[in-house]
């Protein structure tokens, strides 16, 4: 063994104070160091494994000392090893004078003073409002209110298990006190409302529960109030669905709830002359469903009032100072184009409380066009544009008869360039896939229903969201499974008995190839009725400024549009007069056709259209997932006749629609 060697051995059996003395000395000879045998590297781990495992042994030692200790002496050491912790909230003293068996005495309660403060301010609110009338009758009309709604919104999620109240008195009061309250806040708004984005955009209703449930499971699932964005619904909720009385009590409701959220612009349905159109229409008529739910009596004072609700509802709406929502189409302009406004200023103009059809006394036959045009008007077909179109004003008589017109390629340009707009959204025409585009991708129209208009039971209900630079396309599949609406042989209705099956038909609850004739009249108890006085502040409270006596219509004059004298849609198009088959699927004694169609975009001119003030696209697409849906069920969009239908772009936007 060489010194070297010896040196390394013996520095490293040293004691650990020498080692550690000696340390600096290993650091500073570090060339001097030789590699250490094998024998001799196991035993100097073997030496340190016995001191790791001797000192783990004293701590060990060490925590059950303090364990013991501690058990033993717990009110000694809690305040050496746990710190206590105190809330912040602040306490508060409460005095109160309590009286018994006449004796006064002053008590002292101490509680946290959040739950004083409630108190204390509950309690002088309280004494406020015993000691003020109005104070006392604003809080009970509140209070009213949040029930009414309450109650709607329950028969809204579950109306199988609300079926004693929707045929009840109960229901009816509940409508008007439902419209005399929102009366009031429609009439407060503007002819044309403006709003921003997000917004999601509906078209016609017509008393279909089933899609307007659809649209609240897969939207608003957490309600209208904490969904982001507003709701523009644009017309049409009665007539040729079974539920009319129940969408329209949900739709009131909400506005009622969010008045800032949710708004109702009027469609040709919301006028006596259509709605009360009884001849026609049959059980599927507004009026019809009144006076069979509730009585002829009561039915009329609730088809009365509801329709005094669709005269003050606006007749359209501008979102991002961008797209012009409507529910027929735009109006013929009635003042020089040049003048600032332009057609929204004509709009604008109609008063805020109008017939239409029929008109009221102190209705204005310009303004009645005006409104007219905005609830009755369609685009003109590529036929029409050929043959019957003003190629100066770029309006025309439309097929669909009774004095209502259409508008063109040439309508829409000054229309969009005049008032600074991008897009037309509209409802009005029935179309398959739920949403369709024309001239030139500037006309969208919206479907919400997918029942009750002759489109086959692949038919589909759409909507569209309008988010700020893109516009997504929602679509109900046929492949959506309801809870709500069951057909006559479903199984979940097999346990009910014939009676509780013919009251579901006749709510548009359980779906039948012919209406269900109900031998027993409603009675209404007259004594019941009596007790609802629609002037008492604590069951209505009147928000409008002025009487209903004051608006008297004027049999007399002729609407801009005789409804009779209309049909549905113009020839060739969705469907083409108001005959309507039960079950859906015939149109006239003829099947219902529909083909896949495709939109032909490469004659468009683009050069007039407003680009988007951040540039890029406009549309984007969306695919809503359903794992039980097949690859193929694919919304899609009306345009020209039979061809297929594909995504399409222009010099500024792509589309693509998926169904749900």
């Amino acid at each position: 063994m060489t010194a070297s060697s010896h040196t390394i051995q013996d520095e490293v059996m040293e004691s650990p104070k020498r080692r550690g003395r000696s340390k600096h000395r290993l650091r500073g000879s570090r060339d001097s160091i030789v590699q250490i045998t094998d024998k001799h590297t196991k035993s100097l781990l073997r030496e340190r494994d016995a001191q790791i495992a001797s000192l783990q042994n004293e701590v060990s030692l060490l925590k059950n000392k303090i364990a013991n200790l501690s058990s033993s002496n717990s009110g000694v050491y809690d305040g050496l090893f746990k710190k206590t912790r105190r809330q912040l909230t602040p306490y508060g003293t409460t005095l109160r004078v309590s009286t018994s068996k006449n004796q006064r005495r002053l008590c002292v309660e101490r509680s946290q003073m959040g739950r004083n403060a409630s108190i204390a301010t509950a309690a002088v609110l309280d004494s406020l409002s015993h000691s003020d009338p109005l104070l006392s009758s604003a809080g009970a009309s509140a209070d009213s209110t949040h029930r009414l709604i309450e109650r709607i919104e329950a028969m809204f999620r579950a109306p199988s298990d609300h079926v004693g109240y929707l045929k009840s008195a109960d229901f009816a009061k509940d409508l008007l006190r439902l419209n005399k309250k929102v009366r009031g806040i429609l009439e407060e708004e503007s002819r044309c409302v403006f709003l921003q984005s997000p917004a999601y955009v509906f078209g016609d209703i017509h008393g279909n529960l089933e899609d307007l449930h659809f649209f609240s499971d897969n939207i608003w699932n957490l309600g209208m109030g904490l969904t982001a964005g507003n709701f523009v619904f644009l017309g049409d909720y009665v007539d040729r669905g079974m539920s009319c009385l129940e969408c329209v009590a949900y739709l009131l409701a909400m506005k009622l709830n969010l008045p800032q959220k949710v708004f109702l612009l009027r469609g040709n349905h919301e006028t006596r002359d259509v709605n009360g159109w009884e001849e026609h229409y049959g059980p599927r008529s507004f009026i019809y469903q009144c006076r069979d739910r509730f009585g002829d009596e009561l039915g009329y004072k609730v088809w009365e009032a509801t329709n005094q609700t669709f005269d003050r509802m606006p007749l359209s709406a501008v979102i991002d100072q961008d797209v012009f929502c409507v529910h027929g189409g735009i109006p013929r302009p009635i003042s020089d184009e040049k003048v600032v406004g332009g057609r929204i200023r004509d709009i604008l103009n109609v008063p805020k409380v109008a017939g239409i059809n029929p008109p009221y006394e102190h209705e204005e036959e310009a303004y009645q066009q005006v409104a007219s045009d905005c609830i009755w008007s369609d685009p003109a077909s590529e036929e029409q544009e050929r043959q019957t179109v003003d190629r100066e004003s770029g309006y025309g008589d439309s097929l669909r008869g009774g004095g209502a017109i259409c508008f063109g390629h040439k309508a829409v340009t000054n229309f969009l360039a005049q008032q600074g707009f991008s897009y037309i959204m509209r409802a009005h025409e029935a179309h398959a896939e739920g949403v369709a585009v024309s001239k030139g991708a500037r006309v969208f129209t919206v479907f919400s229903t997918s029942k009750d208009h002759n489109q086959g039971n692949n038919a589909m209900a759409g909507c569209i969201l309008i988010d700020f630079e893109k516009m997504q396309v929602i679509n109900r599949s046929p492949a959506y499974r309801n809870q709500y609406v069951h057909r006559r042989d479903s199984v979940s209705i097999a346990m009910l008995s014939e009676a509780e099956v013919a009251e579901r038909v006749k709510l548009g609850l359980i779906t039948a190839d012919s209406h269900a004739e109900d031998d027993e009249d409603q009675e209404v108890e007259e004594e019941e009725w009596e007790e609802f006085d629609e002037d008492d502040p604590n069951t209505s409270r009147d928000y409008s400024s002025g009487d209903e006596a004051d608006y008297v219509l004027d049999g007399r004059r002729k609407s801009s549009v005789d409804p009779s004298m209309t049909m549905a849609s113009p020839p060739e198009s969705s469907h083409d007069n108001h005959d309507v088959s039960m079950d859906g699927e015939h149109y006239n004694g003829k099947k219902a056709n529909i083909h896949p169609k495709k939109i032909d975009f490469s004659g468009v001119d683009s050069s007039n259209r407003r680009m988007n003030h951040l540039g890029g696209l406009k549309f984007t697409s969306i695919s809503e997932a359903n794992e039980e849906e097949e690859e193929d069920e694919e919304s899609t969009v009306n345009g020209d006749e039979d061809e297929t239908m594909e995504p399409f772009e222009d010099a500024h936007c792509s589309v693509t629609i998926d169904g749900v």
